[in-house]
């Protein structure tokens, strides 16, 4: 019994000082194939190329371009710039753009709490009182 709590105290104690050794972030412990290869948190920062910027800036289009890829095609609205998930601008929210007769819009019956909004074509449930899209309708 004596002879296991000695192994047992001894693993243990190796452990908890082996784990210490783990704690060394890539710049400092061995970066081959891994992190940024020793060339700090910025790397380029300080290059000719790219004094004076601190972050690469791209084209609106492209921007935009990419957002709809993450959001699975364009948004809803004027600029194609709703998603759901996201609020929409306080100008949409005003009582113009709600849609009280949905049954003549052909729209299912909106959960208590939301309402249709119209942006042009495009419909969009959305929370009354966060603003909050829950579901677009595009071209409806």
């Amino acid at each position: 019994m004596n002879r296991n709590t000695v192994v047992l105290s001894a693993l243990a104690i190796s452990l908890l000082l082996a784990n210490p050794a783990f704690a060394d972030g890539p710049e400092r412990g061995n970066t081959r194939g891994h992190g940024d290869q020793g060339q700090g948190r910025n790397p380029g920062r300080d290059q000719p190329h790219n004094r004076g910027h601190d972050a690469q800036r791209q084209p609106a289009h492209e921007a935009q371009r990419g957002y709809e890829q993450r959001h699975g095609g364009p948004g809803a609205g004027p600029n194609h710039s709703f998603y759901r998930g996201e609020r929409l601008p306080n100008e949409y929210r005003h009582r113009n753009y709600v849609i009280n007769d949905w049954r003549d819009h052909r729209l299912h019956a909106p959960p208590r709490g939301y309402h249709w909004v119209q942006t042009g074509p495009d419909y969009l449930l959305v929370a009354i009182a966060s603003g909050i899209i829950t579901e677009v309708l595009l071209h409806h």
